[in-house]
């Protein structure tokens, strides 16, 4: 009996330690590596597709070719992402879109920036050029836009017979490259909308966006000396800069920040011997094509035709990264054209429209 009691009390204790002991701990498993991430200028929002929106103040085109001789292309009648997308699908053939724009700087302008530059990317068209011909407006939507811009590749154009004044030159500072023929002018801020009727009242107004504006021309690498501008040239007297200005000012030419970015990603990918190439014909282009004697007689489309012939000099198109060469865009096809990616869920599937994106599909199916 007593051997019996000690046999259970044992049985009883080792119960005990088991439900009190902790569970095992899971093997450790090393936390995965996160995706290194993209650089940007600014994450830009969340777009915008109301159906509502149209453009308010200006026409645009949208042309697979960079040669403007023979027209701007198809115009741009809707901003619907199928419409858009419609007028574009073409371009993935030349992995080229050039967006022609005339008109004032209005959020409907931004809108359209911001819609091409998601849709070239939804159909793999990585070469984009905004053909500009502005006479200004709003510095919030001139804002809007150059983000835009700026996360999405553009080389702008200011043409012969074009020009970029006020809110345009905005535009200007958020271009990875500008080529620029036409005159750029810049002025006073105003809000012809503005309840101010006073000067203090009109300074708050201009206060509530200074900081704002310093921040965009910093983060696209432009001079502070355009805010300056920007805030005592007055109105009525549009200042037109030089082409010294223009470089000085960080508003021609290769964008600054932009080259940095590039300059740490292509000594990976493309090499410090690439690098040396580039950076020699920038300097020749900048000397031969930019500056030449006849400078007076020449347009854009003479100037990228100079910098064509130039750069076979220097060895370019490279063979290892053709895309990242100077002056890429104007290479004609691409060898491979990526998936297109799906419509967002947000728009729409009326009939009409159902029938337009099927009608896309098969294309970019039979194109594959």
């Amino acid at each position: 009996m007593r051997l019996r009691l000690v046999c259970l009390l044992l049985v009883l204790l080792l119960g005990a330690c088991e439900r009190s002991s902790p569970p095992p701990a899971p093997p450790a498993v090393a936390p995965a590596s996160p995706p290194a991430p993209r650089v940007q200028r600014k994450p830009q929002a969340e777009i915008d597709w109301s159906p509502e929106v149209r453009l308010e103040a200006g026409d645009a085109w949208i042309d697979c070719s960079p040669d403007y001789h023979h027209g701007d292309g198809r115009p741009v009648l809707s901003l619907a992402y199928l419409d858009l997308r419609k007028v574009m699908l073409d371009c993935r053939a030349t992995g080229l879109l050039r967006l022609r724009y005339k008109g004032k700087i209005t959020p409907s302008f931004a809108a359209l920036a911001e819609r091409t530059g998601k849709i070239a990317s939804d159909l793999g068209i990585g070469k984009r050029i905004l053909d500009i011909d502005s006479g200004g407006g709003s510095v919030e939507a001139a804002m809007r836009a150059g983000d835009a811009i700026g996360e999405n590749d553009w080389t702008i154009w200011v043409r012969g017979d074009s020009v970029c004044y006020s809110a345009c030159v905005l535009i200007l500072a958020a271009g990875d490259m500008r080529v620029i023929v036409g005159p750029v002018g810049i002025h006073r801020m105003i809000a012809l909308q503005s309840p101010a009727r006073s000067r203090r009242e009109l300074g708050e107004a201009l206060r509530r966006i200074s900081d704002e504006l310093r921040n965009y021309l910093e983060r696209n690498g432009a001079s502070i000396e355009v805010y300056d501008l920007m805030t005592t040239v007055p109105n009525r007297k549009l200042r037109i800069l030089t082409d010294q200005e223009l470089e000085s000012f960080g508003l021609s030419g290769a964008n600054a920040v932009e080259d940095d970015l590039d300059r740490i990603r292509l000594a990976q990918t493309c090499g410090t011997a690439f690098l040396r190439r580039r950076d020699a014909f920038r300097r020749a282009f900048e000397q031969q094509c930019l500056q030449p004697a006849d400078a007076a007689h020449q347009d854009v489309a003479e100037i990228n035709a100079c910098g064509l012939a130039l750069r076979q000099h220097y060895g370019f198109p490279d063979a290892k990264c053709p895309l990242d060469s100077p002056m890429s865009e104007l290479d004609g096809a691409v060898l491979a054209i990526p998936p297109v990616a799906p419509p967002p869920q947000a728009v729409p599937d009326t009939s009409a429209a159902a029938t337009e994106q099927a009608g896309d599909q098969a294309a970019a199916a039979h194109a594959r």
